[in-house]
């Protein structure tokens, strides 16, 4: 065997063996969309604005796509210091895709728009695990947002971001239904997937209690 054909063997065996370890990341290098596996544990506590980016970064990392910029998709009202933020302005321009490559928006303008494809083929987390929906045993399709249908914030007299992403105890959150599925009759407000319905509270407990589990969206911006 000459030189040459040894050296291209053992980069053949190299590639292998890190492929069968899972540490090539595979369509996660492409990822610039996902459901959260977990949330912090918290509740909607998340350490605000920054705490919630830094577990979109930490997540997309440990997935093989923690070379990009990693922003959670909430809102904050008017009371959050600095005023109000809106979601839709802190995700960048997209296209998004999943880890899986199925491309869920193009633009803002159509991530806000019937036709973006967020649902329940699509909603997986930064691994490319689907998300636990209606039907299935615990339903986690409650997503936090703190928005409005338009991915924007609420007025300051409604505290619907658990007092902006830094309470367990206080408020309660805005969620969307990720599998775009809700009770009958079906209505904009139920099936919407980032402005669905109120969470009982703010605490861990309450957001599982109402099929969630403290999840949300992260976007590469």
């Amino acid at each position: 065997m000459t030189s040459s054909m040894r050296l291209s063997v053992l980069a053949s065996v190299a590639v292998m063996s890190l492929a069968m370890s899972g540490s090539v990341p595979a369509q996660q290098n492409n990822m610039t969309f996902f459901v959260t596996s977990a949330g912090p544990g918290k509740g909607a506590d998340l350490g605000g604005l920054a705490g919630a980016d830094a577990h979109c970064q930490q997540l997309a990392q440990a997935a093989g796509a923690g070379g990009k910029t990693w922003r959670a998709y909430l809102s904050t009202n008017q009371a959050a210091q600095g005023g109000a933020v809106n979601a839709r302005d802190r995700i960048g321009n997209g296209p998004w895709q999943n880890a899986k490559g199925a491309v869920i928006a193009t633009s803002v303008a159509d991530l806000h728009s019937a036709n973006n494809k967020i649902g329940r083929t699509t909603a997986v987390d930064e691994k490319g695990q689907p998300i636990k929906m209606r039907g299935e045993t615990p339903n986690m399709h409650d997503i936090m947002t703190g928005s409005d249908m338009e991915g924007k914030a609420f007025p300051g007299n409604l505290n619907l971001t658990c007092n902006n992403w830094t309470s367990s105890t206080f408020g309660s959150a805005m969620l969307g239904h990720v599998d775009r599925e809700g009770n009958p009759p079906p209505t904009q407000y139920n099936t919407s997937w980032n402005a669905a319905h109120m969470s009982r509270s703010c605490s861990q407990p309450d957001l599982v209690a109402t099929g969630g589990n403290g999840l949300f969206y992260c976007f590469a911006q």
